[in-house]
């Protein structure tokens, strides 16, 4: 028993000696994720739940910095305002290359370790002097969609783009074009954010190339005024419409046939990964040495039920 007793005290004196090694390394680091979402884009929310979800798993504090109206320029200041205050990282969305490449190569010059998410390439990541990139291939999602679609028929499509500023956006819509061996031209339409013009920008194009029969929207912004769009036309569920991104409008449209998919690039990874790598890198100078694919995935009329109740929060 004495024995037992005293290999009892060790264990708990060790186990002591832990926790407080893991409490010192523990400096409430502070990072800053900066995306180029306007205020109105509701399909960040998953992100900034993951945000808080990392942040108080690991024991940090992440501020989330955003263009009110998602001007990029103002993103740029927003990067370079973030790493005049030196935190522990940034992690920020590559929504233009150009745009950013400035203030984001300032900040790593500056010793400031760099994630960048969402938008962008890998390619572009690195050379940035980012440490890893988490996101979609875009050329890649796009294509995924196009092959769907070409195996439905599609011949003509149409692509709103609520946010053609964004060269990722652009590269969707090409994917989707060269899956289907069609030049992209025209079938692209800027339709901005606003959801009545959007609609109204779906219809007009609708109605002045009646012959397109498949449909690509890039998030909730286009996808849920399309959807309605195409109620008001008469063509709901009888064109091939797929889509980025997931929302309450776009699980319901799945469900009653009017969208054929919705490709999921899981953006809750988007949030929670970068904090907990770089809460890692900060405290034990460990990261991981390859760019991580958060998508795509495709959600359908199959597997809806099982994401669904997660939409905006998780999925």
């Amino acid at each position: 028993m004495k024995i037992l007793k005293t290999i009892v005290v060790a264990a708990l004196a060790v186990s002591a000696t832990l926790g407080t090694a893991a409490t010192a390394l523990a400096e409430n680091e502070r990072f800053v994720f900066v995306s180029h979402a306007p205020d109105s884009d509701t399909w960040w929310n998953t992100i900034k739940n993951a945000l808080n979800v990392a942040s108080e798993q690991m024991g940090v504090t992440v501020e989330y910095r955003n263009p009110p109206t998602g001007d990029l320029a103002d993103m740029a200041r927003i990067i370079e305002q973030a790493a005049a205050t030196n935190p522990n990282g940034i992690i920020t969305s590559i929504a233009d290359f150009d745009v950013l490449r400035g203030p984001l190569t300032s900040a790593v010059d500056k010793g400031i370790p760099v994630i960048t998410v969402n938008s962008g390439t890998v390619e572009q990541s690195k050379e940035l002097g980012a440490l890893l990139h988490i996101g979609q291939p875009e050329y890649d999602a796009g294509k995924g969609a196009g092959e769907r679609a070409k195996a439905e028929g599609v011949t003509k499509f149409l692509c709103v783009n609520h946010y053609i500023t964004n060269p990722a956006s652009v590269e969707r819509c090409q994917g989707f074009a060269d899956a289907l061996g069609v030049e992209l031209g025209s079938q692209m339409i800027d339709s901005g954010i606003d959801p009545a013009e959007v609609k109204n920008k779906v219809l007009a194009h609708l109605r002045a190339n009646a012959d397109t029969n498949g449909i690509l929207t890039l998030g909730p912004n286009s996808a849920e005024p399309t959807i309605e769009a195409l109620k008001e036309n008469g063509t709901a569920g009888q064109v091939f419409f797929g889509t980025f991104d997931l929302s309450p409008g776009i699980s319901a449209g799945i469900k009653d046939g009017t969208i054929s998919f919705a490709i999921d690039q899981q953006p809750y990874l988007q949030g929670y990964l970068p904090v907990v790598l770089l809460t890692n890198y900060a405290r034990y100078g460990v990261i991981p040495a390859n760019s991580i694919n958060s998508g795509p995935g495709f959600v359908t009329k199959e597997n809806i039920e099982k994401v669904e109740a997660l939409a905006g929060e998780y999925r």
